[in-house]
Protein backbone atom coordinates (compact mmCIF):
# COMPACT_ATOMS: atom_id res chain seq x y z
CA UNK A 1 0.00 0.00 0.00
CA UNK A 2 1.64 3.29 -1.16
CA UNK A 3 1.17 6.67 1.24
CA UNK A 4 0.21 9.40 -0.57
CA UNK A 5 3.12 12.01 -0.64
CA UNK A 6 1.45 15.72 -0.90
CA UNK A 7 5.15 17.11 -1.06
CA UNK A 8 7.18 14.57 -3.45
CA UNK A 9 10.87 14.24 -3.83
CA UNK A 10 10.21 15.30 -7.21
CA UNK A 11 8.91 18.55 -5.77
CA UNK A 12 11.57 19.24 -3.26
CA UNK A 13 14.08 18.87 -5.99
CA UNK A 14 12.55 21.34 -7.86
CA UNK A 15 11.73 23.37 -5.25
CA UNK A 16 15.75 23.05 -4.29
CA UNK A 17 16.33 24.00 -8.32
CA UNK A 18 14.47 27.77 -8.00
CA UNK A 19 16.26 28.27 -4.49
CA UNK A 20 20.11 27.43 -6.12
CA UNK A 21 18.99 29.58 -9.13
CA UNK A 22 17.94 32.58 -6.52
CA UNK A 23 20.76 32.21 -4.56
CA UNK A 24 23.39 32.11 -7.51
CA UNK A 25 21.87 34.50 -9.33
CA UNK A 26 21.57 36.44 -6.11
CA UNK A 27 25.56 35.82 -5.67
CA UNK A 28 26.62 37.39 -9.38
CA UNK A 29 23.76 40.54 -8.57
CA UNK A 30 26.12 41.61 -5.36
CA UNK A 31 28.91 41.77 -7.91
CA UNK A 32 27.44 43.28 -10.76
CA UNK A 33 24.10 44.39 -10.70
CA UNK A 34 21.24 43.60 -12.17
CA UNK A 35 23.64 43.32 -15.14
CA UNK A 36 25.73 40.79 -13.28
CA UNK A 37 22.62 38.63 -12.26
CA UNK A 38 20.92 38.45 -16.06
CA UNK A 39 23.60 35.46 -17.44
CA UNK A 40 23.55 33.21 -14.62
CA UNK A 41 19.72 33.63 -13.96
CA UNK A 42 19.51 32.58 -18.12
CA UNK A 43 21.18 29.67 -17.05
CA UNK A 44 19.27 28.92 -14.47
CA UNK A 45 15.98 28.47 -16.85
CA UNK A 46 17.85 26.38 -19.06
CA UNK A 47 17.83 23.75 -16.17
CA UNK A 48 14.68 24.48 -14.61
CA UNK A 49 11.98 24.90 -17.74
CA UNK A 50 13.26 21.46 -18.99
CA UNK A 51 13.34 20.02 -15.97
CA UNK A 52 9.37 20.93 -14.60
CA UNK A 53 8.25 19.95 -18.12
CA UNK A 54 9.52 16.59 -17.65
CA UNK A 55 8.43 16.24 -13.84
CA UNK A 56 4.84 17.65 -15.23
CA UNK A 57 5.00 15.53 -18.20
CA UNK A 58 6.02 12.12 -15.58
CA UNK A 59 3.14 13.74 -13.40
CA UNK A 60 0.85 13.38 -15.91
CA UNK A 61 1.04 10.04 -16.42
CA UNK A 62 1.00 8.63 -12.52
CA UNK A 63 -2.05 6.40 -12.92
CA UNK A 64 -1.71 5.47 -16.32
CA UNK A 65 -0.05 1.34 -17.03
CA UNK A 66 3.57 0.75 -17.22
CA UNK A 67 4.03 1.11 -20.53
CA UNK A 68 2.47 4.70 -20.68
CA UNK A 69 4.60 5.71 -18.10
CA UNK A 70 8.03 4.22 -19.82
CA UNK A 71 6.69 6.16 -22.72
CA UNK A 72 5.70 9.35 -21.00
CA UNK A 73 9.74 8.59 -19.34
CA UNK A 74 11.70 8.60 -22.91
CA UNK A 75 9.00 11.10 -24.53
CA UNK A 76 9.79 13.47 -21.80
CA UNK A 77 13.27 13.04 -21.98
CA UNK A 78 13.62 13.58 -25.56
CA UNK A 79 11.20 17.06 -25.53
CA UNK A 80 13.53 18.02 -22.28
CA UNK A 81 16.70 17.48 -24.12
CA UNK A 82 15.40 19.01 -27.32
CA UNK A 83 14.19 22.18 -25.24
CA UNK A 84 17.97 22.47 -23.14
CA UNK A 85 19.84 23.03 -26.36
CA UNK A 86 17.21 25.10 -28.41
CA UNK A 87 17.11 27.39 -24.53
CA UNK A 88 21.43 27.55 -24.99
CA UNK A 89 20.54 28.54 -28.42
CA UNK A 90 18.18 31.70 -28.10
CA UNK A 91 20.07 32.77 -25.01
CA UNK A 92 23.31 32.96 -26.68
CA UNK A 93 21.81 35.08 -29.60
CA UNK A 94 21.14 37.93 -26.81
CA UNK A 95 24.15 40.58 -27.31
CA UNK A 96 26.05 41.01 -23.60
CA UNK A 97 25.17 37.64 -22.18
CA UNK A 98 28.03 35.69 -20.09
CA UNK A 99 28.64 32.45 -21.57
CA UNK A 100 30.54 31.41 -17.91
CA UNK A 101 27.76 33.19 -15.61
CA UNK A 102 25.45 31.17 -18.12
CA UNK A 103 26.98 27.62 -17.52
CA UNK A 104 27.63 28.77 -13.50
CA UNK A 105 23.81 28.98 -13.36
CA UNK A 106 23.23 25.64 -15.90
CA UNK A 107 25.34 23.80 -13.97
CA UNK A 108 24.43 25.17 -10.28
CA UNK A 109 20.83 24.34 -11.05
CA UNK A 110 21.46 20.77 -12.40
CA UNK A 111 24.17 19.58 -10.08
CA UNK A 112 20.98 19.83 -7.11
CA UNK A 113 19.21 16.82 -9.16
CA UNK A 114 22.77 14.79 -8.44
CA UNK A 115 23.25 16.10 -4.91
CA UNK A 116 20.14 15.14 -4.11
CA UNK A 117 20.32 11.16 -5.32
CA UNK A 118 23.13 11.25 -2.94
CA UNK A 119 21.64 13.12 -0.20
CA UNK A 120 18.31 11.82 -0.04
CA UNK A 121 17.53 8.51 0.41
CA UNK A 122 14.01 8.26 2.02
Amino acid sequence: MAVENHFSTVARILAMQVLMAIVIASGFFVSGGFEGARSPLLGSLVALIPNGYFAWKIYLSRNKGAKNIVRAFYSGETVKLILTAALFAVIFQIPGVNLLAVLAGYVAVSSVFWLALLLWRD
